[in-house]
């Protein structure tokens, strides 16, 4: 039993401490309706693994640096006369079909593919968490300084800008944000699977919330239900943790709509 614990205990810490950040942005994503930007952001990784690979980077910065960089081109390309998602679509296949030619030609990567797509929570020491939990205290005290404006755009952009505003900043905060939460979620759940963290547990907490605070106070405590069953799930089946962490957000989104549809019926 102690040698389960001190394989899972560092990764539960690590995802626990994700789902701080996880609740609050996907909400935010919903609310915005730019569930299509989480998938190519983190689509983005997997060229930002390859570019680290072949330059002998940390991963982490070259990861960093990607987010970065996609961050940069979807604001030099947004523009009135392309729709988001249109673009989003073109990003994220250009960037994963990028990222899946480069890791083929490097050998060092390849048998690491399975990981940087899926992800591997279990992976994860000790010695990561002072850093993971320092960044992920900067991103949410971003973001709880940056909070009503976020909202306010997702309600209204017409009426937050009226308001006094700043479109443009809140734009770049959040995409930043997500960038920042795709450096973190890497080994968490691969670059396939990031948006479903950030997406799922949002859209079941929208199954059961009345207000904006319960939608978020909702996705934070579904997620960390799925957290807890998937990881515990993955070392017994031993299967990838970010298929089993996702498969059980799944399960419990279809539970409870089911749940739901059998109640009002």
């Amino acid at each position: 039993m102690m040698e389960w614990l001190q394989l899972l205990l560092p990764a539960w810490v690590m995802g626990s401490l994700l789902i701080f950040l996880t609740a609050p942005l996907g909400c935010l994503m919903l609310w915005r309706r730019m569930s299509f930007f989480a998938d190519t952001m983190a689509h983005g990784t997997l060229l930002g693994v390859a570019i680290a690979g072949l330059l002998a980077l940390p991963l982490w910065l070259g990861v960093s640096f990607l987010a970065l960089l996609l961050v940069a081109i979807l604001w030099f390309l947004h523009d009135r006369r392309l729709p988001n998602d249109a673009l989003l679509a073109l990003c994220s296949a250009t960037l994963l079909c990028s990222g899946l030619l480069l890791i083929q030609q490097l050998p060092l990567l390849r048998p690491e593919l399975q990981s940087y797509l899926f992800g591997d929570l279990l992976t994860i020491n000790w010695s990561d968490l002072p850093l993971f939990s320092a960044v992920i205290v900067v991103a949410i005290s971003i973001l709880y300084i940056f909070w009503r404006p976020q909202v306010q755009i997702a309600i209204d952009t017409d009426i937050a800008i009226s308001e006094g505003v700043n479109a443009k900043l809140q734009r770049l905060v959040f995409m930043l944000l997500l960038a920042m939460f795709t450096v973190l979620a890497l080994r968490a759940v691969g670059s396939l699977l990031m948006g479903a963290l950030l997406v799922i547990p949002a859209l079941t907490a929208r199954l059961l919330a009345h207000s904006p605070k319960q939608m978020v106070l909702f996705a934070f405590i579904l997620g960390q239900v799925a957290l807890s069953i998937g990881l515990w799930s993955s070392a017994l089946l031993n299967i990838a943790t970010g298929l089993s962490i996702v498969l059980t957000m799944a399960i419990l989104f279809f539970s409870i709509f089911t749940l739901q549809k059998i109640i009002k019926h």
